[in-house]
């Protein structure tokens, strides 16, 4: 494919930020969201970046995004899905929450609750809910990454000490046939701890998520017993969720 200046420079403008909303383009570019858009169509198309709901991002199977583009992205719709899980948690609920930005918005909103307690490995998580007096907040000891979350065995054999009521996690990718998909294979295992020690597990995944590509496999749609997301699953992702009986919320 042959590349307009224009969206050569979109897709350099991707790949050296990691996202970049459709709205940042055209004001880039002084252009319409319209002009953007086919623009990005074009581009993914060819496999040269991933269109998402609201912008464009540059994937890799084996590296995240960096935390600040993650904490950046799909934040609207982070915080729509965070509201939504946390009007599934009742008060006096014992939970578990993981690594990751989605889990830290949902973080914010549960602090309405009363009477929570809670185990994590992600330290913005601890440092959100601990401002609440009736909250109690363990912290799971580990090696500490730059995102604050916390990781390794020490980390899992910790959470395995527990029987929480909830599990509330988010994903960085679901694959086509099911698969819960992460990139750091330590954050896997805690993540894996968590979900086989908690009663019910709840997933938090934007529509940016399906279809994305991470190399570690973290579990099955099958382990989840409700997905809570901003757009309504297409195919094959709708058919997977109904096969294993996945409870879907639509934050709308």
């Amino acid at each position: 494919m042959s590349l307009a200046p224009r969206q050569q420079n979109i897709l350099e403008l991707v790949r050296e930020r990691g996202y970049v909303s459709i709205e940042e383009l055209a004001q880039h570019f002084a252009v319409t969201p319209q002009t953007i858009r086919r623009d990005i169509n074009q581009l993914a198309e060819v496999g040269l970046l991933r269109r998402y709901h609201g912008g464009a991002a540059h994937d890799s199977s084996v590296e995240n995004t960096a935390y600040s583009m993650r904490a950046s992205q799909m934040r609207d719709e982070k915080r729509r899905i965070a509201e939504a899980m946390a009007t599934h948690v009742p008060d006096q609920a014992s939970l578990f929450i993981n690594i990751g930005t989605t889990t830290e918005a949902i973080a914010h909103a549960l602090l309405n609750h009363h009477g929570l307690k809670i185990i994590t490995n992600n330290l913005h998580v601890a440092n959100i809910l601990s401002a609440k007096d009736d909250f109690d907040v363990l912290i799971a000891g580990g090696t500490v990454r730059s995102d604050g979350g916390v990781v390794g065995q020490a980390t899992a054999d910790f959470m395995k000490q527990f029987k929480v009521d909830y599990a509330l996690i988010g994903i960085s990718g679901i694959d086509e046939d099911g698969t819960l998909l992460d990139f750091d294979f330590q954050e896997v295992r805690v993540s894996q701890a968590i979900i086989d020690n908690a009663r019910k597990v709840y997933l938090a995944a934007d529509s940016s998520k399906f279809g994305r590509s991470a190399m570690t496999r973290l579990g099955s749609l099958e382990q989840i017993d409700s997905l809570f997301t901003e757009a309504r699953p297409e195919e094959p992702f709708a058919q997977l969720l109904a096969a294993n009986k996945v409870k879907v919320v639509i934050a709308e």
